[in-house]
């Protein structure tokens, strides 16, 4: 589950659907589940997660590079959909409930969505 920091409420429904829905369309299955995996793996092994920090710059060669391909080689809307991948894999986890937001590191902005586990999540309605 996915608790927004900013708003004070549980996130039930994946934000920016129909990009998804179009993107995911022209992932093959397979690709889909080695990202799902991959990202299980990070996801289970942290209690905080910052999304473009995962995958790095270049995603020749790795798991994530079909992403790419399925947004036509466009850098801006494959971060968009990986990121978009990460929070619906978050949004449906139920053994944890996980909080994000937007935060800075050393006064700096980072640009991407941090999530972390919540230990004591406020009550859901």
């Amino acid at each position: 589950m996915l608790y927004a920091i900013d708003s004070g409420k549980y996130v039930e429904r994946l934000p920016h659907e129909a990009e998804f829905e179009k993107w995911r369309s022209k992932l093959d299955d397979d690709d889909y589940e080695k990202i799902v995996q991959e990202l299980l793996k990070i996801i289970n092994g942290n209690q905080i997660i910052t999304a473009g920090w995962i995958h790095g710059k270049d995603w020749t060669g790795t798991v994530y590079e079909p992403i790419f391909e399925a947004c036509g080689q466009n850098v801006t809307q494959a971060g968009f959909f990986y990121g978009l991948i990460l929070f619906d894999l978050l949004m449906n986890d139920e053994d944890k409930v996980w909080g994000f937001g937007k935060f800075d590191k050393d006064g700096e902005p980072i640009n991407s969505t941090t999530y972390f586990e919540l230990s004591n999540p406020p009550a859901y309605k």
